[in-house]
């Protein structure tokens, strides 16, 4: 994907400082939930969790928008909620951050709202892409290159492409109060020095505060369970690991592929509650497949690190990085995503 980078951030290691720079330090949002923080209890992780279905609030999600959100892979974060956000601001919002981004190209030289810029940054709802009504609006933030020639009028590329939701963030909405609205989950594609300057642009506006989301080894391990536990029509990728092993001077990776019927007829062997999945079972099922990958190769995984998972519902990197493949499950991929981002805020 072709990207819309400020000069001056054209370096990857000025990129990394960018983004270290707005995701780094407590805004005054931040010190406010301290309080609020302090008088509830840290949430543990559920011995137990629901496996993903599909939503009946995702049927109002337009096809065009949602064809957007797969088979792309997304950079996570976490963020605060947002103070003063408003959904009826977007047109607004679409200028501001338009001249905000033309003024960081141009080394913080003037720029007026409103004049004619080669990039354009559009703002738009995601209907339906919540899990219950009371979750916010998700939406979606694009950039995009404008022609260059007066008699076209069709839209340019997509340079970048960010968007925020919140799905069953229950938790999360119960503490803050009217002024703030909760999207704890944020998730970009697109050039790194964009994700800084619209991260800057976000938490100055909004008094947000972004952190990357990792993912767990632990938490990949719940995702593979899940992931293989959804029932589907069809099967469109193999289902596939990735465990590293440090090692001096450079680390090795092991992938483990495995057909997904096979894998689904592993699972349906050591599942026994239905509609859910509990600890014991994601605990059983990986080392089912611990045991056999040895039996063949006399290698024990449980002594390596767990870094992707791949199914045909989505794949996922410890990274933080996420592709969603199939629209059915996006609801539930999200679900738990949330819940991530939610258990990294509080």
């Amino acid at each position: 994907m072709d990207s819309y980078d400020a000069p001056e951030l054209t370096p990857r290691q000025d990129a990394s400082s960018r983004l270290k720079d707005f995701f780094i330090g407590a805004t005054p949002l931040q010190k406010r939930l301290e309080s609020v923080r302090k008088q509830t209890s840290f949430i543990p992780t559920p011995p137990r969790r629901k496996i993903p279905q599909g939503s009946q609030l995702q049927e109002d999600v337009d096809p065009q928008k949602f064809a957007v959100l797969l088979h792309k892979q997304w950079t996570l974060y976490s963020l605060t909620p947002l103070y003063k956000f408003s959904y009826t601001d977007f047109k607004e919002y679409s200028k501001l951050l338009t001249a905000f981004i033309a003024a960081e190209k141009k080394k913080g030289l003037a720029v007026e709202v409103g004049d004619d810029f080669n990039i354009k940054v559009v703002f738009s709802t995601l209907m339906g892409v919540k899990g219950t009504e009371r979750d916010p609006e998700a939406f979606l933030v694009q950039i995009l290159s404008k022609s260059q020639l007066p008699s076209e009028h069709k839209e340019g590329k997509v340079l970048w492409t960010g968007w925020f939701c919140c799905v069953f963030g229950d938790s999360l909405l119960e503490t803050v109060s009217e002024d703030f609205t909760c999207l704890p989950l944020f998730l970009a594609n697109g050039a790194e020095t964009n994700t800084a300057i619209i991260g800057t642009w976000f938490q100055k506006t909004f008094d947000c505060y972004f952190r990357p989301l990792a993912i767990s080894s632990f938490n990949l391990s719940w995702m593979a369970a899940m992931w293989t536990a959804c029932k589907m029509d069809h099967y469109m990728a193999t289902t596939e690991f990735l465990w590293s092993v440090p090692c001096s001077p450079h680390s090795l990776d092991i992938s483990y592929a495995i057909h997904p019927e096979d894998a689904k007829a592993l699972w349906d062997n050591v599942h026994k509650t239905p509609g859910e999945v509990t600890q014991e079972e994601v605990d059983l099922f990986m080392d089912c497949l611990y045991s056999h990958f040895h039996r063949h190769f006399k290698i024990h995984l449980s002594a390596t690190r767990l870094v992707r998972v791949s199914t045909s519902v989505a794949s996922a990197h410890t990274d933080g990085k996420i592709k969603i493949l199939c629209p059915k499950y996006l609801i539930g991929v999200l679900a738990y995503l949330t819940e991530l981002a939610v258990f990294q805020i509080e």
